[in-house]
């Protein structure tokens, strides 16, 4: 249990040791306990031209926000992304895709904060198609959502425990919005996080710092790509004596 008459610096090495750098965190993903969860990243939200951005203008994203936003996931978060996907896939690790979709053509399944939004992604329709680059493989599991968290409307949860899985690396987007809010209830359900932090993306840089400030030291580790990639090299590809 956390000590609350703790200083603040003491209270955070608590949080680190429960959360972060857990041994059984290493274990997990040593006995490939583990699974890379991809947010969101279809042509709903992550394309210019479609869904939310068929009308730029109408979108309530700033031309500034929308330049940031596509040149990010351009040029950083999907190859990012998809460098991540691959070595997960060649580590036998599971990769898992979440996405907004409705199980509707009307949306009337969705909830209320959707309806409300006019967000839906029919199934079936292009919004729903994840973005070619880096869509599901073979038999990968695809999560279908229409809430910002991947748990509460969804039977993630479910799946990942009957998979044994216990640890989970993000990416996608929004940073601020999706993949914050799945990465918060991931940690409260017991689950080890890590957010990725260049294969995420949201409207600016601002936001997007804002967002894993928060999450770092308390609901998840905050790591590179490149990190992230040297990590699960070693702990699933050494010796168990050498890792």
């Amino acid at each position: 249990m956390l000590n609350l008459k703790m200083g603040k610096g003491e209270q955070r090495a608590d949080y680190i040791e429960a959360f972060l750098c857990h041994p059984e965190r290493t274990r997990a993903l040593r006995e490939r306990k583990a699974a890379l969860v991809c947010i969101d990243v279809q042509y709903l939200d992550a394309a210019p031209g479609y869904g939310l951005f068929t009308d730029p203008e109408a979108s309530g994203v700033s031309k500034q926000g929308r330049d940031y936003y596509f040149s990010r996931l351009e040029d950083l978060v999907m190859p990012n992304m998809r460098r991540l996907q691959e070595q997960f896939r060649d580590s036998s690790l599971e990769v898992i895709h979440c996405r907004i979709c409705a199980l509707t053509k009307d949306g009337r399944d969705r909830s209320s904060g959707h309806k409300r939004l006019g967000l839906l992604a029919a199934p079936g329709s292009k919004e729903a198609e994840f973005l070619p680059e880096v869509a599901p493989v073979g038999d990968e599991i695809i999560i279908n959502k229409t809430a910002s968290g991947a748990f509460p409307s969804t039977n993630l949860h479910f799946v990942l425990q009957n998979m044994g899985i216990e640890t989970l690396y993000m990416v996608g987007v929004y940073t601020n919005e999706c993949v914050e809010t799945t990465a918060r209830d991931a940690c409260d359900l017991g689950y080890f996080v890590t957010v990725v932090d260049d294969a995420c993306a949201t409207v600016s840089q601002e936001l997007h710092d804002a967002s894993l400030g928060v999450l770092k030291f308390r609901y998840a580790n905050v790591m590179t790509t490149q990190e992230v990639l040297h990590e699960v090299r070693r702990k699933t590809n050494l010796p168990r004596g050498e890792r």
